[in-house]
């Protein structure tokens, strides 16, 4: 199954110093993972990587981030999905199930996901998967 890699998965990757990044390493040296990134995800990561405040050294800097997604993408097995879910559809999510700003994106991220046929990759440990319509276990790999 194609996993879409969460933001702060990416940010693990490119940074050795973050605490997760050898169980980022770990699942994309995976044998056969299949990885997908989608515009959101992507803004995402040249963002926080180049925040001033970013880690000991503050921002990596927007080439540099770019060409390390590029890199990756072409190395891996990877697929481009276009923000093609709104959370204005009822289908898309249930807000009755959402409680709170910060599980905004992770629906969102969830909800492509299912769309797509993948499972979203993520350090998170409490995604809602019934705020998803359609969202089982296997739609979410915890890394």
């Amino acid at each position: 199954m194609r996993a879409l890699l969460d933001v702060n998965v990416w940010v693990a990757l490119f940074d050795d110093a973050h605490l997760f990044s050898e169980r980022a390493n770990a699942f994309i040296e995976a044998p056969r993972v299949k990885i997908a990134t989608c515009p959101l995800v992507e803004n995402a990561v040249l963002r926080v990587l180049n925040l001033p405040s970013y880690g000991r050294g503050g921002a990596v800097g927007l080439v540099r981030v770019r060409e390390r997604l590029r890199e990756a993408c072409a190395t891996l097995d990877h697929e481009f999905w276009p923000d093609d879910v709104s959370l204005r559809d009822d289908a898309s999510a249930d807000f009755t199930r959402i409680h709170g700003h910060n599980q905004v994106t992770d629906v969102y991220l969830l909800a492509l996901a299912v769309r797509h046929g993948g499972c979203l990759a993520t350090f998170d440990r409490a995604i809602s998967l019934s705020a998803v319509p359609g969202a089982t276990a296997r739609h979410v790999r915890q890394l």
